[in-house]
């Protein structure tokens, strides 16, 4: 199985689920630290890839996995996205990280903020000290070069390269995320043939650090289904 993690989360992202997933076989995370494209992150994650494997991308790592799935479709038996959009950036997204890559590198990198956090997470865990951290964590252990890198990332929407996807596939968004709509996750559902949309009730965009056994829930009886595809 391959995990794909999003922006400046690592593998730690996924604790939670391992005892699940490592049912499915040997557990490889993608290594999103090095590139500036969505292209070239899949095709460094290809390069020290299995010969073929199950694929989980979660938010910007659900661009890169399908991106691995036009690289390599031969190598995907099946698909999992997580929290994630074919939508390119906004102008004003796109504006930001201008600003972020025109700062100098000197410039003390201390994890995400506690507001940027806490609006990834649930209303209802905005004081949730435990969870915050540990959100925040991960980007303090990843560091203020792949912050940079992370942040002027390229997304441009893949919503007309769907149709290049033919590996099964499973849509996996949240009722109360407040970064990607319930509409992205819908034309994703709907551009992908044979795709199952399945709704998170009760979590925010964080949902493998929020509700892991919900997610589990939905992810294991499909998985057992698609493993052998």
């Amino acid at each position: 199985m391959l995990l794909v993690p999003g922006f400046m989360a690592d593998e730690t992202l996924w604790n939670d689920m391992m005892p699940a997933l490592e049912r499915f076989g040997p557990v490889v995370h993608a290594d999103l630290r090095h590139d500036t494209s969505v292209e070239a992150m899949a095709r460094r994650v290809l390069a020290a890839a299995p010969p073929d494997f199950l694929l989980v991308g979660f938010s910007m790592g659900g661009y890169v996995a399908r991106a691995i799935a036009r690289q390599a479709p031969e190598r995907v038996r099946a698909l999992v996205l997580v929290a994630t959009s074919t939508r390119p950036d906004t102008p004003a997204l796109q504006q930001r990280k201008g600003a972020i890559g025109k700062a100098a590198p000197s410039i003390a990198f201390s994890g995400l903020s506690r507001t940027a956090v806490a609006t990834s997470l649930h209303p209802k865990e905005r004081d949730n000290e435990a969870l915050i951290e540990r959100v925040r964590a991960m980007g303090v252990r990843l560091g203020g070069e792949v912050f940079r890198r992370q942040s002027v990332l390229d997304r441009p929407g893949d919503l007309d390269r769907l149709g290049e996807i033919h590996c099964p596939t499973l849509v996996v968004a949240a009722a109360q995320d407040r970064l990607r709509s319930l509409e992205e996750a819908r034309e994703m559902a709907d551009g992908i043939a044979g795709a199952s949309l399945v709704v998170i009730e009760d979590s925010g965009h964080m949902i493998p650090v929020e509700a892991p056994q919900r997610l589990l829930e939905v992810m294991v009886p499909w998985l057992e289904r698609h493993a052998g595809a």
